[in-house]
């Protein structure tokens, strides 16, 4: 596991748009990129921020890899802000 961090990488919009559609359904980084106005190129590198703070896991298909939100990978930031809810 990488020590990014999740906070640093969802500050950014286009990333927090893209959990917003991995957590309706995987996706690959085609169909990720057709909801965005950054190229496919910009989209990988967005969502390689986010597999390296394990907040997406990535799998392959033939020759597609297909993108899904890593429901523990928040555990970390949950943790955190619960602090300040008790």
């Amino acid at each position: 596991m990488s020590n990014s961090d999740p906070f640093a990488a969802i500050a950014d919009p286009n990333r927090r748009h893209l959990l917003e559609e991995l957590r309706r359904a995987p996706r690959t980084v085609n169909d990720l990129a057709k909801g965005l106005p950054i190229s496919r190129p910009a989209v990988s590198q967005h969502l390689k921020a986010l597999l390296d703070c394990n907040l997406v896991t990535v799998t392959t298909s033939g020759t597609k890899r297909i993108y899904a939100v890593n429901t523990p990978g928040f555990n970390r930031m949950n943790l955190w802000l619960d602090q300040f809810w008790i």
